[in-house]
């Protein structure tokens, strides 16, 4: 355990003004207070907040957030209350530990709903004081770096938390260093041999090629010093998750990927910037699109740097990341700087961010969203987007996330222009609403009069602003023919448990869901957004379809008529509590299609086959054929915990094919058969957080006969 003079020796360094009998009284209250504590290696307890404020200090952060990190489990932990430690540090600090532990107490990998409300919990603490979440991250970075003496089931708990939740905002905040080794350390615990796999790769290839980052350093160096720049150059190996990440992206081996080292220069002002930026690309050549000028188009944490990527004669690439010593503090410390310090001083950075005006920017879209789903999207697509920078034609600038396209411009603009959106031009080409813009384009959004959204640009919308919007526009538009859809449904399954879907009934299911008003519910439960369970259960939670009392298959799709039959369609395999589609052949039936399924563009010019389709809001029986793709290390017995994980979920496996073989890796298809998407859902979950699945994927065959194979099967 780090001794109360080597904290305050390490604060003293950057702020030789620091409060030392404060910080010496909360060190010795919460030694006092954790008193006979003992952490799961069995060290005390106090060791814990101690490393946590050294952490923070090597941020040189300011007295209240160290002091802070020493006191931050007293209040849930011990017998110390807000109070006594208003008293004894002042109400500035006890509001700080105060909102650390309300930030402990949330349980952010819980289910969907729950974590949508808990996100928003997360972001108002957040908004009253930023450096309560600096403490939570530099907790749960100590954790994660003693996490080996946790359970082996809540190691896996914590690291794919931190891999969800905390890396994430880590990276929003602007904290690189701290995302990628939160990212590590819930990789080496999630994909341990994947990890190994890769770190032994790096060891072979410095044996073959020498030490690629000492002779690159050097070789910038010199042609710095030719053209007469002072700088600091420092090289590095990529983490291994980053470049696991990248082969997973990229799908291609780890001897195929280039630009797996990176290097920062450091100038001593902006002109240097772009001079070292020519002196680069006059000695290497530089990569197509792979340049970014993040000092012209700062980020909203107010990151700062220009990235390029170069390649050698030998073809291998590496990424630079050229930037100001003001702009380095920034890219280390992100929206932290703001508190920081420099030679006893608190640091005026002119790039640091307001921390306010930060989160207040986070936090407005998220306040516009009406429901849990979508604001819970909302968030994770913030949080974990790359920016691409865009114009409209007036040279405004548009950010968006990595993926965005015309409709997502469109929606960023104004909700009315988007609503409205026929077309667009970029860089004056026309293009499909469909395109991936990039970087610097300037694109034009093509409107007409009467337009309204259409349902296949949820899948073509990337952010949750404009998913939203659409969202909202659909429902306007169809929500008569929902209102009605919903209330048979809502009958139905009222009627299935003996009870009466009466007006009263859906009045309180409509709070209980806090929605609107009863048609609100009906208009979701007509629109598939709620499920005839849902409801119910917001009436009545304790009553239940009978144990054992399934829905029989020939009755399991509502919508058919007296005489059809139905087949599911192969190429998509939907299940009850997906929306659905069903396609007449003459003779044959209907095949029921998932309503995203690529194949029914085949038939959109007939429109007269198709036919509006529901599931029964009942209890299926676990028939219904899905493949998964997935893929596992290359080990003993690890196909065999696949299959009784399967089992435990009480799904059966009606057939197993293998796609590739490698040393390390096997992918396979696994046939399940299923009750419905809950069903499926909890499969894919538990087979997601075994440590020797690498990537579990949903398989749909888009290149089968739609027809005729799903009567053949």
């Amino acid at each position: 355990m780090i001794a109360v003079e080597d904290l305050i020796r390490l604060v003293r360094a950057y702020n030789p003004r620091t409060d030392e009998a404060l910080i010496r009284a909360a060190y010795d209250y919460g030694r006092e207070m954790h008193k006979g504590q003992y952490r799961h290696s069995g060290e005390a307890y106090f060791s814990h907040p101690v490393a946590v404020a050294a952490v923070l200090a090597e941020q040189r952060l300011d007295d209240a957030t160290i002091i802070t990190a020493l006191l931050h489990d007293t209040i849930e932990d011990t017998r110390a209350s807000y109070s006594e430690i208003e008293n004894r540090f002042g109400g500035e600090i006890a509001d700080l530990v105060d909102g650390v532990t309300k930030l402990t107490n949330l349980q952010l990998s819980s289910t969907e709903t729950q974590q949508a409300e808990n996100f928003r919990k997360l972001f108002m603490a957040m908004s009253k004081d930023l450096r309560v979440i600096l403490v939570k991250l530099a907790d749960r970075l100590h954790n994660m770096r003693t996490i080996k003496a946790m359970r082996p089931e809540k190691q896996v708990r914590k690291a794919r938390e931190t891999m969800d939740i905390y890396a994430p905002l880590a990276g929003r905040m602007g904290m690189q260093w701290m995302r990628e080794e939160l990212e590590d350390l819930a990789f080496r615990v999630l994909n341990p041999d994947a990890r190994a796999s890769i770190i032994r790769r790096f060891i072979t290839l410095q044996k073959e090629a020498g030490d690629v980052i000492d002779r690159i350093t050097g070789d910038m160096r010199k042609e710095l010093d030719k053209v007469g720049i002072e700088a600091e150059v420092l090289g590095r190996a990529k983490k291994p998750y980053s470049i696991w990440r990248k082969m997973q992206e990229k799908e291609m081996g780890f001897s195929r990927l280039s630009d797996i080292y990176g290097f920062r220069i450091v100038t001593g002002s902006e002109n240097d910037c772009y001079a070292v930026l020519g002196a680069i690309h006059q000695r290497w050549r530089a990569v197509p699109g792979r340049f970014k000028d993040y000092i012209s188009q700062p980020k909203s944490n107010g990151y700062r740097s220009i990235h390029t990527t170069v390649s050698g004669r030998d073809g291998k690439r590496v990424e630079v990341q050229i930037r100001t010593r003001q702009m380095h503090d920034v890219a280390e410390t992100g929206v932290a700087a703001h508190w920081s310090y420099r030679d006893g001083v608190r640091s005026e950075n002119p790039f640091a961010v307001d921390p306010a005006k930060w989160i207040s920017s986070l936090t407005e879209q998220f306040d516009a969203e009406e429901d849990h789903d979508e604001f819970l999207e909302a968030v994770k697509l913030e949080m974990y987007a790359d920016k691409v920078f865009c114009f409209t034609p007036k040279g405004d600038v548009v950010k968006l996330p990595r993926g965005a396209t015309p409709i997502d411009f469109a929606y960023a603009i104004h909700t009315r222009i988007g609503n409205a959106t026929v077309g667009a031009k970029v860089d004056g080409m026309r293009v499909p609403l469909w395109t991936r813009v990039k970087n610097g384009q300037s694109v034009e959004v093509i409107t007409a009069d009467g337009q309204t959204p259409q349902a296949t640009w949820l899948d073509i919308a990337t952010t949750g602003k404009a998913k939203a919007a659409i969202r909202r526009a659909l429902r306007e538009l169809d929500r008569d023919r929902y209102v009605r859809l919903g209330r048979e449904l809502a009958r139905s399954a009222f009627e299935h448990v003996g009870k009466r879907a009466t007006d009263k009934a859906l009045e309180r299911a409509a709070r209980t869901l806090r929605l609107a008003d009863r048609d609100e519910v009906l208009a979701r439960l007509g629109s598939a957004e709620l499920t005839g369970q849902d409801v119910l259960g917001a009436v009545y939670p304790d009553v239940r379809p009978a144990e054992g009392e399934e829905v029989r298959r020939e009755r399991a799709v509502i919508g058919l008529g007296p005489d059809q039959r139905f087949d599911r369609a192969r190429c998509c395999q939907p299940l009850p509590g997906e929306r659905i589609v069903g396609i007449t052949w003459r003779g044959r039936g209907v095949v029921v299609h998932a309503i995203d399924c690529a194949a029914l563009s085949t038939y959109e010019d007939q429109p007269e086959r198709w036919l509006d389709l529901h599931w029964h809001s009942g209890l299926h029986p676990a028939v219904y054929d899905v493949s998964l793709d997935v893929t596992i290390g290359n080990d003993a017995g690890v196909l065999g915990r696949i299959c009784t994980l399967i089992g435990e979920r009480r799904a059966n496996i009606s057939n197993l094919t293998f796609l590739d073989r490698k040393p390390d890796f096997y992918r396979l298809i696994v046939d399940v058969q299923l009750r419905d998407a809950e069903h499926l859902h909890s499969v894919m979950s538990a087979l997601d957080a075994e440590s020797d699945v690498a990537e579990v994927n949903r398989h749909r065959d888009s290149s089968c006969d739609t027809g005729s194979a799903a009567f053949r099967k």
